[in-house]
């Protein structure tokens, strides 16, 4: 401890010599935290990390990279994906049908040592789960997939299925969806199906009177009366003019009804090739992913780096007690001043 003298005198800009003069307690504090925080490094839990590195595909539809009549509008299946594509596979890797997978699968409130007869057990298994397993998007647009375990093969087999399940999960919402289109789209179809038989049901029957193609029927049909007036052929002329009344007759329906089938030919192959493109989306599915790395068992532990912790506690330490020092001595030389 300093004299009087030392701390009348004392000048806060002579650092050292006052550091100095409490040189005993800095360095006992100093010693006994990196002391304490040795010791309880080595308490921690070891952890290795294993990692899943990724690309997005641009689809995983089928009928946009395959099925698609229009090139231009078909979609390149080893496409990789953009910055949509990857914030969408961050959001299906965070939902908990994947994260609730992984607890069921691992029986991570067991790995976890959580007490199970906790009212929070759930609760602090999750916050267990996400403080282990980190999902982050990298510069180059491609996403990590990041899991600590005290147990190397569990972390590497976690990140590989975490990787998988994101097919399984992506896929699943979208052949959801597909379903429900496939269903309306499958009506329309049997229904426009239903429309076109009425139809050739009608056409059927106006050829059974003889009407079957009616532009080259009533030429002829015209030309032979005009013949028959020609000759006076009244049983002749009688005949025709029958056929030509029922020409007369049915010829606008036999035309449109012609015409709608021809259109409605062209709407079902339209209708047709939409049913296949979205029966395939329903199911069936291609990857959502690239995997350019995956996990495996890490070799080293990658927590807790015990030297840092050493470091910044004893630091810590330091400081606060050279900042306690100065507190304590200024307020020992205004209650001399007083």
């Amino acid at each position: 401890m300093p004299d009087q003298e030392h701390q009348k005198g004392f000048d806060s800009t002579n650092l050292l010599v006052f550091l100095y003069s409490y040189r005993k307690p800095i360095i006992t504090i100093t010693f006994l935290a990196a002391l304490v925080s040795a010791i309880v490094s080595l308490m921690i839990q070891e952890k290795f990390l294993s990692t899943v590195i990724l690309f997005p595909a641009s689809t995983n539809s089928i009928s946009k990279s395959l099925m698609t009549h229009d090139v231009t509008g078909k979609l390149d299946i080893n496409a990789f994906g953009e910055e949509e594509q990857a914030e969408q596979i961050l959001q299906i890797l965070n939902s908990d049908e994947i994260s609730g997978y992984i607890r069921e699968k691992y029986n991570l409130m067991e790995h976890y040592s959580i007490d199970l007869t906790d009212s929070f057990a759930l609760t602090n298994t999750v916050k267990e789960y996400q403080d282990n397993v980190t999902f982050k998007r990298t510069e180059f647009n491609s996403v990590r997939i990041d899991v600590l375990d005290h147990d190397k093969h569990i972390a590497a087999a976690m990140a590989n299925d975490i990787a998988d399940r994101l097919d399984t999960v992506r896929t699943r919402m979208q052949q959801d969806r597909a379903r429900i289109g496939l269903r309306i789209i499958e009506d329309e179809y049997k229904s426009m199906q239903e429309y076109m038989k009425s139809m050739d049901d009608s056409l059927t029957a106006i050829r059974r009177m003889g009407l079957t193609d009616f532009e080259v029927e009533v030429e002829q049909l015209t030309k032979a009366y005009y013949e028959a007036l020609a000759k006076n052929n009244k049983a002749l002329v009688k005949d025709l003019e029958k056929k030509l009344e029922i020409f007369a007759t049915y010829g606008s329906a036999y035309r449109s009804l012609t015409e709608n089938l021809e259109f409605e030919r062209e709407q079902l192959a339209l209708l047709r090739a939409k049913y296949e493109e979205t029966k395939a989306d329903a199911t069936r599915s291609l990857t959502t992913k690239f995997v350019v790395n995956q996990a495996w068992p890490a070799e080293k532990k990658a927590y807790p780096i015990r030297w840092l912790i050493v470091l910044v506690s004893t630091f810590s330490a330091f400081l606060l007690t050279v900042l306690a020092v100065i507190a304590l001595e200024n307020f020992r030389k205004i209650n001399t001043k007083e």
